[in-house]
């Protein structure tokens, strides 16, 4: 399949891993084309936002997941429509699993973005907004390399500006990243 026709892209990965902006570089890449920003569901909470710590509660994760139902409903919306999308959160971990089946739309295509934690931590010294308070760098990488199904295509950009890291999505994706 050619990355000219319409499709689901999913750019996952710790915070800090440059998912937003490999997500837009390769939104501005296809034809009619949608950056979904998950974490934008979270934030429409007003009252009673349930943040997840590491050992979350039924409740945190019950949030979580209704982040990721609204993000898959947007996104077959917009596909429904003639759209490629693409989507970027924080997917890791088994609810990872949770998120591909939300999404009904195919082909959807899985990018776990997985630079070193030194990278990361890195990028987060160097950022004006900050991603981590309850959790540690080192904590969300272990989730991701330990609990995280390995699905999809597994990028270490930990060397790779967001460009060339876009070039490898759009080299590899098309054999690597799909799911049925």
């Amino acid at each position: 399949m050619a990355w000219s026709e319409q499709r689901m892209v999913l750019i996952t990965g710790i915070m800090a891993s440059g998912k937003s902006t490999v997500a837009q570089l390769l939104s501005e890449r296809l034809a009619s084309s949608v950056h979904l920003r998950g974490d934008l569901f979270r934030k429409m909470i007003v009252n009673d936002r349930q943040e997840v710590h590491p050992n979350a509660d039924e409740r945190q994760l019950e949030q979580l997941r209704l982040r990721y139902r609204l993000t898959a409903q947007a996104a077959d919306t917009y596909c429904e429509n003639g759209f490629s999308v693409v989507m970027q959160d924080v997917v890791i971990g088994p609810l990872l699993h949770d998120f591909i089946a939300y999404v009904r739309s195919r082909p959807l295509y899985v990018v776990v973005l997985c630079p070193r934690a030194d990278v990361v931590a890195a990028r987060e010294a160097s950022r004006t907004k900050t991603g981590y308070g309850i959790w540690t760098v080192a904590d969300l990488d272990d989730v991701l390399r330990k609990e995280t199904p390995r699905i999809g295509m597994w990028i270490d950009s930990s060397g790779l500006t967001p460009e060339q890291t876009v070039d490898e999505i759009w080299h590899r994706a098309p054999r690597e990243a799909m799911i049925e």
